[in-house]
């Protein structure tokens, strides 16, 4: 059954078939080969999405493409400008430091790779910039989207293992901030080697006060999410909800959502909505099958069977969802594996919001791991760049993405001080 299982998976996915459609025709293959009837597939997809914390999906995704449509992804790339410019490749630092503004409002690497590679990699390459560069440190610092929060994948851990979410919220800031300030480093030296340009207009009260003015709204957003989440005036999927409120009174301020621009970013919503959510619904009834045959328990054994060690369990950990983030999404992986690891990260001492601050960081990795690097795919698409030639230019932002994991492991108060601090633990 075991090699039924992952044979109709692993065929279908190297076909090219949706990530989603592999869960779901792996499914039905397995309940056809134990004679159970195919409802079950429905009914496990309906219980997937009935749950009132993944509502916080959509109103982050619909927030985020608002925020878009309303041109905040240009007024956070000015003020980012503004901020890191006069640094040496200032751009590269701006894109960065847009990302991590931006990743405060989506929570979507994704929705980040799009908004900003498609106005910041065309600027960098008329700056000088190589395009792989370009390319690499867009679609890399976009994986701070699911890190820094809110966060959709911390979202769907939260529902799926039954942590806090808004502690796995609070868990990501120390290690959002790491990762950005880890890839700015690595950016600046390769804008020392290389000579690209820093920002050679002079930073005046004036041009300080006007990006404020610009910014200033936008800037507001994440601090409006979290905040509230912090001071307890409302819940994470509430929380979700008020920023796409806000988005649209920043539309109507700014007066830019007329009823066909909102009309487009609804159906855009709703597209991505549908793929997160269709995603989720099969992972959840492919978990079911795989705990129906005992799967999970057998992979919790062979790992407590090799080893007792915490700090080697941690790195066995860490390369099972290392490799699993190369083949299968994100969401999906957490649905089908959280519960059984987190089992076996607890039996050792690991405290559950550690382990899924580690979980997430590897899946977020996982977005620029091929074959299925879904930010590497994206960048190449707004780029129309070579995959192959962005997966070489990305590769010494992943080694810092594996840097960060590694501290973040290994030094658990980096990612739970805060969340101890506000009685998350």
């Amino acid at each position: 059954m075991i090699a039924l299982i992952f044979t109709v998976f692993l065929v279908t996915l190297f076909l090219g078939f949706p990530v989603a459609i592999c869960l779901a025709l792996t499914t039905v293959a397995g309940l056809i080969f134990n004679d159970l009837p195919l409802i079950v597939v429905v009914q496990r997809m309906f219980q997937g999405f009935n749950s009132f914390s993944l509502l916080a999906v959509p109103f982050f995704v619909l927030a985020g493409e608002l925020m878009n449509k309303c041109g905040i992804t240009q007024r956070l790339i000015d003020f980012s400008y503004m901020l890191v410019g006069r640094i040496p490749g200032g751009l590269a630092h701006a894109n960065i430091a847009a990302s991590m503004f931006f990743g405060g409002i989506s929570g979507s690497a994704v929705a980040d790779t799009a908004a900003i590679g498609s106005i910041m990699v065309p600027g960098m390459i008329r700056n000088g910039y190589h395009a792989g560069f370009s390319a690499a440190v867009t679609a890399a610092s976009s994986t701070m989207g699911p890190i820094i929060p809110p966060s959709i994948l911390m979202v769907i851990m939260g529902v799926t293992t039954g942590m806090s979410i808004g502690g796995l919220f609070m868990a990501g800031l120390v290690p959002g901030l790491m990762l950005g300030a880890g890839m700015m480093i690595y950016s600046y030296f390769v804008a020392i080697r290389d000579n690209y340009p820093k920002d050679p207009n002079p930073l005046t009260v004036r041009r300080v006060l006007r990006e404020l003015y610009n910014a200033g709204p936008a800037l507001l957003a994440p601090g409006i999410i979290m905040g509230g989440i912090m001071f307890g005036w409302f819940t994470p999927t509430e929380a979700a909800a008020v920023a796409v409120f806000y988005a649209l009174f920043l539309g109507m301020c700014y007066r830019v959502l007329t009823l066909k621009a909102l009309y487009e970013v609804f159906c855009s919503s709703v597209l991505t909505t549908a793929v997160l959510l269709l995603i989720i619904g099969t992972a959840n009834a492919f978990a079911w099958l795989l705990a129906a045959e005992q799967i999970p328990n057998q992979l919790a054994a062979m790992i407590q069977s090799i080893t007792s060690n915490k700090f080697a369990i941690l790195m066995m950990l860490n390369l099972l969802l290392l490799f699993i983030g190369m083949f299968l999404e994100g969401g999906a992986a957490i649905i089908i594996l959280a519960p059984t690891l987190l089992n076996v990260a607890t039996s050792v001492g690991i405290e559950p919001l550690h382990f899924g601050m580690i979980m997430v960081l590897n899946m977020a990795i996982g977005l620029l791991t091929p074959p299925l690097g879904v930010c590497l795919f994206v960048i190449c698409g707004v780029t129309k760049l070579d995959l192959g030639y962005v997966i070489k230019s990305v590769m010494p932002f992943v080694f810092v993405e594996l840097t960060v994991l590694m501290l973040i492991t290994y030094v658990p108060p980096l990612c739970l001080t805060i969340p101890r601090m506000l009685g998350y633990l």
